[in-house]
């Protein structure tokens, strides 16, 4: 199977450069294919500008969404490592989404019906967030994720979603708690449990 990791953190002591490697050694085992893109190490502009915007309408990328949206079409899997900051994405991440996934790319409108063109790929989605799940789900916040990530965007573009991580209290994890989202994070990566996916 062919991977993509897109990955938005820009400490690597942090848990999520954690979360990435750990991605990493499940693939390298069961002897997959991977493309790593770290959004900070690349400095990706985040920036959806007047330019990138007046090109979309007519079908044309610029050559750094180019590059991107060539490895989604490549990948049969991606999987995306961020932070939930404000209750959403890193701005780096949802910058990349705002300008790689563009119309007639990811979606399409076809007789005013939209149809995302992502169908043959799955996605693995590894989030962390400092409150935890408990007041995450008092608040609505948990719903609240899953309409704006999960329906708005990951499906929306026809992705099939096979897990989303959301790890919690991650400012103030224990030994314990690492070792037991490291060894979720390889049961979700054993290759034996994987169907692949035709692009």
């Amino acid at each position: 199977m062919k991977n993509l990791i897109i990955y938005a953190h820009p400490n690597p002591a942090s848990l999520n450069y954690f979360f990435k490697q750990t991605v990493l050694e499940s693939l390298q085992e069961s002897g997959q294919e991977i493309i790593v893109r770290d959004l900070n190490e690349m400095n990706f502009n985040p920036v959806l500008s007047l330019e990138d915007m007046n090109g979309q309408r007519m079908g044309k990328v610029s050559a750094d969404v180019k590059t991107e949206q060539d490895f989604i079409s490549w990948t049969d899997r991606i999987i995306f490592i961020y932070p939930i900051w404000w209750t959403g994405m890193p701005a780096i991440m949802k910058g990349y989404i705002d300008r790689v996934f563009s119309y007639g790319f990811v979606y399409r409108y076809d007789q005013g019906i939209q149809k995302g063109l992502l169908t043959a790929k799955q996605t693995i989605i590894i989030n962390s967030h400092g409150k935890s799940n408990a007041e995450y789900e008092a608040m609505g916040m948990d719903k609240a994720l899953v309409l704006t990530s999960d329906t708005g965007i990951f499906n929306y573009c026809g992705l099939e979603i096979k897990k989303h991580f959301y790890f919690d209290k991650a400012d103030r994890a224990s030994a314990e708690n690492i070792s037991e989202w490291e060894d979720q994070i390889k049961l979700a990566f054993k290759f034996k449990d994987e169907v692949s996916v035709v692009g």
